[in-house]
């Protein structure tokens, strides 16, 4: 059971390790868009939005209606919203630290200066 689920966590990762991808999902994060309105709100050309949401419907990440001649996409599972949050609070976090770490270069080649 295990291998299974780290199998689902690799292909899932892999299907969000493209930012065009988590583009996408950010925008959907807020409700159903159109592929003409992602493509407007990115400004991306239709094939390159059209590629990526194949890869993220094929990993059932998105989904697509179709109502008359537009397709309109949501996200599959309102967690994945949760998901790009926590991921922002770990790349604010690492800016922090790194912040964090190089006041304190600084401050120690300052000290050092001083002696």
């Amino acid at each position: 059971m295990d291998e299974g689920l780290q199998q689902f966590k690799a292909d899932f990762f892999k299907a969000l390790a493209h930012p065009l991808r988590i583009r996408i999902l950010e925008l959907l994060v807020d409700g159903q868009k159109s592929v003409n309105e992602i493509q407007d709100c990115l400004e991306k050309e239709g094939s390159a939005v059209s590629q990526q949401l194949s890869v993220l419907r094929a990993k059932n990440i998105v989904y697509g209606v179709k109502e008359g001649k537009k397709v309109y996409y949501s996200l599959s599972d309102p967690m994945i919203g949760a998901l790009l949050g926590v991921a922002k609070d770990i790349f604010n976090n690492h800016l922090v630290n790194t912040i964090s770490r190089l006041e304190e270069m600084t401050s120690n080649e300052g000290d050092e200066e001083n002696k």
